[in-house]
């Protein structure tokens, strides 16, 4: 029984070093498409409120086979992309478009998260900024209606 329980101990031992020396990931397919972004930083600086709230982000698939955009999504629901749903042929430029809310006032730090076929796996962008109150430049009324 000993013996028994000594080589189980054994073997998971040299089967846990085998898994430590590789991390359990495939290696890629190297006929996989693969996406390149321009920036994983989007950076919408500082703006008023209200102002323009698109922003392009441009890749290019280098891979040697379509890549497909599965999904894209935003950390919360005031950041919202929206991404090619047709296939990205090999060597060819994508973009995607990032909506923020430019209504909520203050510093900002969001992600978009895209999936895609791609060897490369899942790619996180980051979305900062800071957004400040719009000046109106209208005379502000004091009080109601006068009479006369």
């Amino acid at each position: 029984m000993k013996k028994l329980i000594l080589s189980f101990v054994i073997l998971m031992s040299a089967a846990i070093s085998g898994f430590a020396q590789n991390d359990g990931t495939v290696a890629p397919d190297p006929k996989a498409p693969k996406i390149e972004f321009q920036t994983l930083d989007v950076d919408y600086g500082t703006i008023k409120q209200g102002s323009e709230p698109f922003r392009t982000v441009k890749f290019t698939n280098t891979g040697k086979t379509p890549l497909i955009i599965t999904s894209c999504a935003g950390s919360c629901g005031c950041t919202v992309p929206t991404c090619p749903t047709e296939p990205i042929m090999p060597g060819e430029k994508g973009e995607m478009q990032v909506r923020y809310d430019t209504n909520r006032l203050g510093a900002f730090t969001k992600t978009v998260t895209v999936t895609s076929n791609a060897g490369n796996g899942t790619i996180t962008l980051k979305i900062h900024g800071t957004v400040e109150a719009a000046e109106t430049g209208l005379p502000t009324k004091t009080g109601g209606p006068t009479a006369q």
